[in-house]
């Protein structure tokens, strides 16, 4: 049954201001640069630059009594036009339109950057094949289904359908594999191949011939299964060779390029620069904290938009001075609000970052990892006063600089385990003796989870091996079979 009715109803609701400042507090240096400027250009009230003069923006009545005193003036004065002042803003309608510049205009393009891509590099060497137009046709489709890696990952009897129904072209699967094998014969060595073990293969019979490169030849044709289980023993015993042997085909195997379509075009991604956020130098046995400068851009509310509410304020009763007026009053307290905002950021930045930096004194000192102290979000939250969601927009994608490298703050967080002496540690620690173990093993015989998991109890970490499982994941550390070397 519905009805309707007054209800008292108490609610939290964050306000516009509390919104800006999250916001703000999860952007790392970089990316605040990038949003003050953008402040900026959105709001002329706004400037860069050190206010010496600190002088909150006139209220609506102030600027009305102001205006009072200020009459004799008024006369003296130039009359200010608002539009003047927002010309840039009034763009017109013409200058936005598609191919509507005047003759005389200049026309100015950024050129782009080209270059040939790998599908076009194939097709290029495939024209200089003598071979007969089916085939060439043919082996132009194949190039198609080429993924970035340089594999045919389909069957070739989808592709012959594919061909049937698409472009109406009838061929056998006998003549796509002579298509495919014009293709294996080009550059990059191993490309369109189907699978590893054949793109592997097609690089080896293109090397020299010696005695590496045909045990390597031999056991990627008919021991590939042994060898990526690295059942060395098994390979050892069928081809009747020694372990010298073995270690040098298994050296140019390991050399060969698992993924050649990335040979021929351009990888290389873009880096990001990292900006350390945070500075905490140990210096003489004591730390200096500091946050970096970028963090504190010099902002203040344009001068001469508190002199444009005195100006507008004289006359109130004109509608459109009075619609001037509420512009004006609301650009100038977005910027005071954005100006706090940011102030708020780099005070909450430093208590935060002073807190995780007593937390971890010892760490900061020396640089060793087995040094962390257990510590999670709510310890720090707790420490600073601080809700545990504004902790995590600190932490996220900020950067320390340290005497030892610069590390990511997320880097110091981490959950506790208890060892024999009841004592709390960090799992990190634990990683860093699980990882430390590993590259110390033995590698013609790899420690496995069960004896990992017994030299860690031996040093008082009672952690089960499914535990020691999951922390060698974390570390990307493969099992013990895969770590065997010759």
């Amino acid at each position: 049954m519905l009805k309707q009715g007054l209800y008292h109803k108490l609610q939290q609701k964050l306000s516009p201001q509390q919104i800006q400042l999250m916001k703000l507090l999860q952007v790392p240096t970089a990316e605040l640069e990038q949003r003050v400027k953008q402040e900026i250009e959105e709001n002329p009230a706004l400037e860069e630059g050190e206010d010496h003069a600190e002088e909150d923006a006139p209220t609506e009545e102030q600027a009305i009594s102001e205006s009072a005193d200020d009459g004799q003036e008024e006369n003296e004065r130039d009359e200010f036009d608002l539009s003047d002042y927002f010309q840039d803003d009034d763009t017109p309608d013409y200058k936005l339109s598609v191919k509507n510049s005047g003759p005389d205009e200049e026309e100015r393009e950024t050129p782009l950057a080209g270059g040939t891509t790998f599908q076009d590099a194939m097709k290029s060497q495939l024209s200089l094949r003598r071979i007969d137009e089916r085939t060439a046709a043919l082996a132009e489709h194949l190039i198609g289904n080429l993924d970035e890696d340089g594999y045919l990952r389909r069957d070739l009897d989808a592709i012959v359908n594919d061909l049937a129904f698409t472009q109406n072209i009838q061929c056998e699967v006998e003549e796509l594999a002579k298509a495919l094998k014009e293709l294996q014969s080009l550059d990059p060595a191993g490309v369109a191949a189907r699978d590893l073990r054949e793109c592997l293969l097609i690089q080896v019979k293109r090397m020299p011939h010696s005695l590496d490169q045909r045990i390597a030849e031999a056991i990627l044709d008919k021991h590939f299964e042994a060898f990526s289980k690295k059942h060395y023993d098994r390979i050892l015993d069928r081809l009747e060779i020694d372990e010298e042997a073995l270690k040098g085909a298994i050296e140019l195997i390991v050399r060969l390029n698992p993924r050649p379509g990335n040979t021929m075009r351009d990888t290389n991604k873009p880096s990001q620069e990292i900006i350390p956020d945070f500075m905490v130098m140990a210096i003489d046995g004591e730390l200096e904290l500091s946050l970096n400068g970028r963090n504190a851009p010099e902002l203040r509310v344009s001068r001469q938009y508190r002199d444009m509410i005195k100006e507008y304020g004289r006359n109130k009763k004109d509608k459109d001075q009075r619609e001037a007026l509420q512009f004006i009053k609301q650009k100038l307290d977005s910027a005071k609000w954005f100006i706090d905002a940011i102030k708020q950021r780099q005070n909450t930045l430093l208590v935060t970052m002073e807190a995780i930096m007593e937390h971890q004194r010892e760490f900061f000192l020396t640089g060793d990892e087995t040094k962390l102290k257990p510590m999670i979000l709510k310890d720090i939250a707790e420490r600073v006063g601080l809700d545990i969601s504004t902790i995590s927009r600190v932490a996220n994608s900020k950067y320390v600089q340290t005497n030892y490298g610069t590390l990511l703050l997320k880097f110091f967080f981490s959950e506790s385990l208890t060892n024999d002496q009841g004592e709390e540690v960090s799992t990190r620690e634990v990683k860093k003796i699980l990882k430390d173990a590993i590259e110390a093993e033995e590698k013609r015989k790899p420690l496995t989870d069960d004896e990992l998991t017994a030299l860690l109890k031996e040093k008082g970490y009672n952690i089960a091996r499914r535990t020691v499982a999951k922390y060698r994941e974390q570390l990307n550390i493969p099992v013990a079979r895969l770590r065997k070397e010759l």
